[in-house]
């Protein structure tokens, strides 16, 4: 379905909607390299790296606000309806979900130091690059349908997550059995874990990016399993 936010009075109006657009999928850029440096630092015992990946945490956080200040303008000012108001909508959940990824790859750069201090544990990494490498694409496809606006590519996308709650599932038990087998590995393991936590959280941030992109074109509110709102697609 294409949709047209081009045929208003005010051209500041179409200005203000695509600007707010903009902002918000450049904050997603910002973020999906904070995810990608955080897992680096990882595999790499890169603290270094890590602390960069922190110190971006801030302009998250500051992006997030902006974005939120500018669509409540653009509410108060132009009282947008019908897709217009989905837009404004859509864009503060989304970069809400942006800096909630940003939280994450925080958690992982934060593991990242941990780990390094530590020394590396030799298990785990696998599985890690494994399932960072799945979110960073569902969370890259999820913005690349907003983009476009690209329904189908949105509930593909979003059907990703169920594969990454299994890989999820299946790492966790391997390395909880690994660390029963060898006490020593326990402290090592357990950032191990909460690294693959964070990494699951950023897979359904992607999913609930999709989720919004449903919302904008179909005006369909298919979060919490609702997929039945969704006709025709």
């Amino acid at each position: 379905m294409d949709m047209h936010f081009d045929q208003h009075i005010s051209r500041q109006f179409n200005e203000d909607l695509e600007s707010l657009k903009t902002e918000m999928l450049e904050m997603g850029g910002l973020v999906t390299s904070q995810v990608a440096d955080a897992v680096e630092a990882l595999a790499n015992a890169d603290s270094e790296q890590a602390e960069k990946v922190l110190r971006i945490e801030e302009e998250i956080d500051k992006r997030e606000m902006a974005i939120d200040e500018h669509a409540t303008l653009i509410i108060a000012k132009r009282q947008p309806a019908a897709s217009d108001l989905r837009m404004v909508m859509s864009v503060i959940r989304i970069a809400r979900d942006l800096e909630r990824v940003g939280d994450e790859a925080s958690k992982v750069a934060k593991m990242a130091i941990a780990l390094t201090d530590e020394g590396t544990a030799p298990r785990g990494y696998t599985e890690i690059r494994h399932i960072a490498n799945a979110v960073r694409k569902m969370l890259n496809d999820a913005l690349d349908a907003y983009t476009r606006f690209d329904v189908q590519a949105a509930m593909r996308t979003l059907a990703e997550d169920e594969q990454v709650d299994m890989d999820y599932r299946s790492a966790v038990r391997e390395m909880v059995t690994y660390m029963m087998e060898d006490p020593r590995s326990i402290s090592r393991v357990i950032n191990v874990l909460w690294t693959l936590r964070a990494l699951e959280r950023i897979g359904d941030h992607a999913k609930n990016i999709c989720e919004q992109v449903v919302y904008l074109v179909e005006g369909a509110d298919i979060r919490h399993g609702h997929e039945s709102n969704l006709k025709n697609t």
